[in-house]
C-alpha cells in the first residue's frame, strides 16, 4: 500500500479508537446514525445537481430529484413550515443565503454580540461582513445569559434594522421573541432565527417554537442537537411569494452550486428518524444538560445561571477563571479524554484566552446516557478542573465509563444485509 494512504488510514483509525474511549462534550458535534452514514457512501457523492428538482442544469438527476423532494417534505413536516430548502451545505452557508436574499450592502442587521454568545458569522469578519452589512448588538442580561428585553426593544425601535437576527452558539435559554413581538412588528423587518445549536431541540418540542413566536426564517446546521450529517438547512414561513423567490435565489445561484447530494440524502434519513424519536431524544438531552450542570455545581465548578437551573438547552457555560482559564482547562480535559472547548464568557475580550469552557450533553445522550450518568461525568470533569488530578489516571476512568456506551440510540437500528448494505430494522429509543 502507498505509504501516504497507509498513514492517513492509520490516523483515522487511531482517531476512532481514541474517541471511542473519550467523553465527547463539544456542544456543536453529534453522531450520525448508521443508516444516515450509509448515504454518505453512495454514488450521490460523485454527482452534480445545480438548481431545483425538475429544473436542473445537469442531466442524470431523476432519482436525485425524487430524494430531494422527499427530504424537503420531511423538513416541512418536522418543523411545520411552508418552505424548506435542504441545499445549503452548512449553517454558515445557509446564513449567507439569507443575507444575499434579504439584505443589501450597507444595510444594518441587529444581532447578539460575539462576547454574549453569538456565532462568528454575525461578526464583521464573518458572513455579515462578507455581505457588506453593519451590525448593531442587543443589550444583554449577563446574569441570565439572555437578551435584556427592555433594552432590545429600545434598540430595535431606534436602529430600525433591515433584518433582526436572533440566535447564539452559547444558547442556554429560549430567545424572548414573544416579548419582542410588538417592537418587531413596528419595525416591520424580517425576523431571522439562527437555530444551528438548538435545531434538534426545536424539532423535538423541547426548546421554543420560533415560527409560532414570530420568526420568518430559521437557518441551522444539521449536526448538533439535530444528529445528522454536516450540512445546512433553511426554513421559512415567507411573508409572500416574493420572499420565497428571494430565499430560493439566495441559496442558488447565491451561495450554493452543487449541494453535496450525499449529505442531503443523509439529512433525509436524519429527519425521518427525528420524526420518530426526536421528542424523546430532545427531552433527554435537556434533562442531561441540567443534571450535568447540577453535578458540576455541587463539585465546585462554576456553571453559570444556577438560579435558572443552568440551562434549558443542551449547553452549559462554565466559568473556569479561578482554575486557569478556558484555554488551559480545555487542554487538561483533553489529556483526560474529556473533549470540550474554550469559550468566551461575557466581558471576555480574547477568544484565544477566554475565561470559560462550553459543554454539551447531546452526544452523550445519543450514546444512551441519562441523568444518573451525568453525576459520573461531572465527577470526572471536576477531578480535572478542581482537583487537578493526573490526566492519565482520570483518562483510565473515563475509558471505563465510556466502555458501556458504544451504540448510537434514538435511530433506526441498522443490520448488514447479504449485499453488505444497511437495512431498516427494529427502532432503538
Amino acid at each position: 500500500m502507498n505509504e501516504d494512504v497507509a498513514f492517513l488510514q492509520d490516523q483515522v483509525d487511531r482517531h476512532h479508537a481514541w474517541f471511542s474511549e473519550s467523553l465527547p462534550l463539544i456542544a456543536s458535534e453529534n453522531l450520525i446514525s448508521p443508516l444516515a452514514r450509509e448515504m454518505l457512501l453512495v454514488d450521490f457523492q460523485d454527482r452534480y445537481a445545480e438548481g431545483l428538482p425538475g429544473e436542473r442544469y445537469y442531466q442524470g438527476n431523476e432519482f436525485v430529484d425524487r430524494v430531494e423532494i422527499r427530504v424537503t417534505d420531511l423538513a416541512k413536516r418536522l418543523f411545520r413550515c411552508a418552505h424548506a430548502d435542504v441545499r445549503p451545505i452548512s449553517g454558515t452557508n445557509a446564513n449567507l443565503a439569507v443575507l444575499f436574499a434579504l439584505a443589501e450592502p450597507g444595510d444594518t442587521i441587529s444581532s447578539v454580540a460575539l462576547s454574549d454568545g453569538a456565532h462568528i458569522s454575525t461578526a464583521k469578519f464573518g458572513s455579515v461582513g462578507v455581505r457588506g452589512c453593519k451590525t448593531v448588538t442587543y443589550p444583554f442580561n449577563r446574569r441570565d445569559m439572555n437578551l435584556d428585553v427592555d433594552g432590545t426593544i429600545k434598540l430595535l425601535r431606534e436602529a430600525k434594522p433591515k433584518i433582526a437576527l436572533f440566535g447564539q452558539s452559547v444558547f442556554l435559554f429560549p430567545t424572548p421573541l414573544k416579548e419582542l413581538a410588538e417592537a418587531l412588528q413596528e419595525v416591520g423587518c424580517p425576523v431571522w432565527y439562527d437555530a444551528a445549536h438548538v435545531l434538534g431541540l426545536i424539532a423535538g418540542g423541547a426548546f421554543q417554537d420560533p415560527f409560532r413566536e414570530g420568526a420568518d426564517v430559521i437557518t441551522g446546521s444539521t449536526h448538533k442537537t439535530l444528529p445528522g450529517p454536516q450540512h445546512g438547512i433553511l426554513l421559512a414561513e415567507p411573508r409572500d411569494d416574493k420572499m420565497t423567490k428571494r430565499l430560493l435565489r439566495g441559496v442558488f445561484p447565491g451561495v450554493v452550486s452543487n449541494h453535496h447530494l450525499h449529505a442531503m440524502a443523509a439529512l433525509g434519513v436524519t429527519l425521518a428518524e427525528h420524526l420518530e424519536f426526536g421528542r424523546a431524544y430532545a427531552d433527554q438531552v435537556v434533562r442531561n444538560a441540567r443534571a450535568l450542570g447540577q453535578g458540576l455545581y455541587e463539585r465546585g465548578v462554576r456553571v453559570v445561571c444556577e438560579h435558572l437551573g443552568f440551562t434549558r438547552s443542551h449547553a452549559l457555560a462554565v466559568d473556569v477563571t479561578e482554575h486557569g482559564g478556558g484555554a488551559e482547562v480545555a487542554l487538561r480535559l483533553e489529556r483526560a479524554k474529556i473533549i470540550a472547548n474554550k469559550n468566551l464568557m461575557p466581558d471576555d475580550t480574547s477568544p484565544v484566552r477566554p475565561s470559560g469552557i462550553r459543554l454539551g450533553s447531546q452526544e452523550l445522550t445519543r450514546l444512551g446516557m441519562r441523568e444518573s450518568h451525568m453525576a459520573e461525568v461531572a465527577d470526572l470533569v471536576a477531578r480535572v478542573v478542581v482537583g487537578k488530578e493526573d490526566s492519565e489516571v482520570v483518562a483510565r476512568d473515563v475509558a471505563s465509563l465510556r466502555s458501556g456506551f458504544q451504540t448510537i440510540q434514538y435511530c433506526f437500528r441498522a443490520g448488514a444485509s447479504a449485499h453488505g448494505r444497511y437495512r431498516m430494522a427494529d427502532p432503538v429509543s
